[in-house]
């Protein structure tokens, strides 16, 4: 209502004079008032200051970029911001106050005149499924941290793991942002403790199980893709790629 107010006012305010100037003055105008803005709005702290009086530059709308997993309403409380504010109100605490939810790995926000905050979000990824004592799915990002997501209602394509172990979790992070591929084609992820001798990882590659140790890396892993397509070459397939040994991918076949 008050912006309606507002338009009424100013047309009420036209003379005939304003009404027949032609149209590149009042391109003009505008242009001088946009630079004004700018220039303002450049200059030492009291220049936002000064806008932040006007009740053109009020608060009426937030977007956000990047975010899938976080609930809007989650986020819009950790932000509060109040539509009676301006713009050009410090910024910085919001983005740190977002940051604090266990979804959000980084966030910024910024103004875009007159009165929008635009909030860009970089998330937590969810890297793999681990199963719960209560037998429920939990999400796990590549640092090992569960996250506050259902499955259920929000679907994801991640393999599974048998724990939220944060070595495996940190390869799967590697393969989802290096090879999401190969990625792809993980269902299954375990750390599996051997007697007398050191654990190992095996990743389930559909029908392929590629054993490797705990310091494997992803250049390293990739080092089956050019064995799996020499196979492939002679049509033979194997049921297991072991990368335990320097330097050497060991194929076994059916």
């Amino acid at each position: 209502m008050a912006t309606a107010t507002r338009a009424n006012s100013t047309s009420s305010d036209t003379t005939p004079d304003q009404q027949t100037r032609p149209r590149w003055w009042r391109v003009l105008r505008l242009l001088i008032v946009g630079v004004a803005v700018v220039a303002t709005g450049a200059s030492p702290w009291w220049g936002p200051r000064a806008l932040s009086t006007l009740d053109f530059f009020h608060v009426r709308r937030v977007v956000f970029e990047g975010m899938r997993y976080t609930p809007r309403a989650e986020a819009l409380a950790l932000l509060e911001v109040d539509t009676l504010e301006s713009v050009w109100q410090d910024l910085a605490p919001m983005a740190d106050r977002l940051q604090s939810h266990p979804l959000v790995a980084q966030a910024s926000v910024e103004r875009q005149l007159p009165g929008t905050i635009l909030v860009r979000v970089t998330e937590r990824e969810p890297v793999a499924l681990v199963r719960r004592k209560d037998g429920r799915l939990s999400p796990v990002d590549g640092e090992g941290h569960r996250l506050p997501i259902d499955p259920v209602q929000v679907p994801m394509d991640v393999p599974l793991a048998s724990s939220p172990d944060s070595t495996l979790m940190h390869l799967l992070e590697g393969l989802r942002s290096a090879e999401p591929a190969l990625f792809a084609r993980v269902e299954r992820a375990d750390r599996v403790k051997m007697r007398g001798a050191p654990d190992e990882f095996r990743v389930k590659l559909g029908a392929t199980t590629v054993r490797t140790l705990p310091e494997v890396t992803v250049d390293r892993f990739k080092d089956i893709l050019p064995v799996e397509a020499d196979l492939a070459r002679n049509r033979l397939r194997a049921v297991e790629l072991d990368l335990r040994f320097r330097n050497q991918v060991i194929a076994r076949q059916p």
